[in-house]
């Protein structure tokens, strides 16, 4: 099967207009999943208690561990599907979506599993302390042990869907389910619906992502005979091609999350000595300059698929025209978001909590994280590149040097120079680094790409 449209988008359509295409849809789902988790920040912290709203923080880092599946199969497969598209290998197109596809609903289950069973250890490990741990426990109940396999699935979904170019149907199936959470947010968390608090907000999350799920069957249903997702269970296999392809994407990016993951935690534990008005205000701190953040990295996800394409049918120069096009609307937009949050700390602090203390708190951590977003997006941009291109080894270098080598180590350096406050200048200190040293590697990639391109049109030529 071919579908000429989604072949135009890849080779023809120019590459300002493909890369909108592909990216603004990407990035609209990212924005509004960042707004439905500041929803539950916002909500909770409607009910003006410290106690809820650090055990949603507190929390955080659970959540983000489900990427590591989304991005073991959600990017691996992509990257996957998108390459054999390249190439017109439909088959592996096929068996690599059945492969991410199933793989993540067995792992969600699994999640879910290990996650209920060593409940307690695990509250100690994120920080929560006899005041919070039954916030977050409750939290938890819905977002993890009921959530993770719908929480995961639809996001992995996603990713299938858009590696075909069908990146406006992927992000209105995330979509979908996000604005229905900020629908529910305020019915089951606030005292005039069926005040749960932090547990209405997990209850919230768990429907709308079920939603999701269920808008991306609906979706692959009416579609069954013009899309290239395949989830029939006898395509599912583990054929050593499909595996190796998959997880080589797959593994170095799921280890990146749960690196971050890793951060987020040393950063939680640090606050959490500072007490729960602390670990609030970086929660909400977090969550704010998480909105650019996802930006650019619905920026670098949305291009994916174009990447990709190009670089398995040696399309080096339009490859190289949607990158520079991609870092030019990138950086300009960052640092301008970046000047903004800088300037207006204060007031976007309050909008979620007026207490303060926590203000106080949140404005200061947020100055420190705003800082780090253009260098940020940089990085971004060229580890989007290395999975596109199948070039897991450079992601997982990149991961392992922003989290291991640079900024966790940061963390407890500037905690010791300057107590709670210097916490969140480490992701500036590790990205001014990583952006350059990607600026570096990028070079050097086109360069090699080039030079491999000119070495084969003068082989063909003899």
């Amino acid at each position: 099967m071919e579908d000429q449209k989604k072949i135009e988008l890849f080779e023809r359509i120019p590459v300002p207009k493909a890369v909108m295409t592909l990216a603004i849809p990407t990035i609209l789902s990212s924005l509004v999943m960042v707004f439905y988790n500041l929803a539950d920040t916002y909500f909770v912290g409607m009910l003006n208690d410290p106690i809820q709203n650090a055990g949603v923080a507190l929390a955080a880092p659970v959540l983000l561990a489900f990427n590591a599946i989304n991005n073991l199969f959600g990017v691996g497969s992509s990257s996957m599907m998108s390459r054999a598209l390249g190439r017109r290998d439909y088959d592996t197109v096929y068996r690599s979506s059945a492969f991410g596809f199933y793989c993540s609903i067995f792992c969600g289950i699994l999640f879910s599993l290990l996650c209920t069973v060593f409940q307690g250890p695990l509250l100690s490990l994120l920080g929560a302390d006899a005041n919070t741990a039954q916030a977050t426990a409750e939290y938890m109940l819905w977002t993890v042990t009921w959530g993770a396999t719908p929480a995961i699935l639809n996001v992995v979904m996603a990713y299938l869907v858009r590696a075909e170019g069908s990146a406006l149907h992927a992000s209105l199936g995330t979509m979908s389910g996000c604005l229905l959470n900020i629908l529910l947010d305020p019915i089951f968390i606030l005292p005039w619906g069926f005040n749960m608090g932090a547990a209405g907000a997990g209850l919230a999350t768990f429907l709308s992502n079920c939603v999701a799920c269920i808008y991306f069957f609906v979706l692959l249903y009416l579609k069954r005979k013009n899309t290239y997702v395949c989830i029939r269970p006898k395509m599912f296999c583990f054929q050593r091609q499909i595996v190796l392809g998959v997880f080589g994407v797959g593994v170095p990016a799921s280890i990146q999350n749960l690196l971050n993951v890793t951060g987020m935690t040393v950063l939680n534990n640090f606050t959490s000595s500072f007490g729960a008005d602390a670990v609030a205000a970086m929660g909400i701190a977090q969550k704010v300059n998480n909105v650019p953040m996802q930006i650019s990295m619905g920026l670098s996800q949305g291009i994916m698929p174009l990447i990709s394409y190009n670089y398995a049918s040696g399309n080096i120069k339009r490859m190289k025209h949607t990158l520079l096009f991609t870092v030019k609307i990138a950086l300009g937009f960052m640092i301008a978001v970046s000047v903004g949050y800088y300037l207006g700390a204060e007031p976007l602090t309050r909008l979620f909590m007026n207490n303060e203390t926590i203000v106080a708190y949140g404005a200061r951590f947020l100055r420190g994280f705003c800082l780090g977003l253009p260098f940020l997006c940089m990085d971004f941009i060229a580890v989007g590149v290395f999975q596109a291109s199948g070039l897991g080894k450079n992601a997982l270098i990149f991961a392992i040097l922003r989290k291991i080598v640079l900024e966790i180590p940061a963390l407890v350096v500037l905690n010791m120079l300057f107590p709670l406050y210097g916490l969140s200048y480490a992701q500036l200190t590790a990205e001014v680094i990583l952006s350059a040293a990607a600026v570096i590697v990028l070079v050097k990639l086109f360069r090699n790409l080039e030079a491999h391109t000119v070495q084969a049109s003068s082989a063909d030529s003899q």
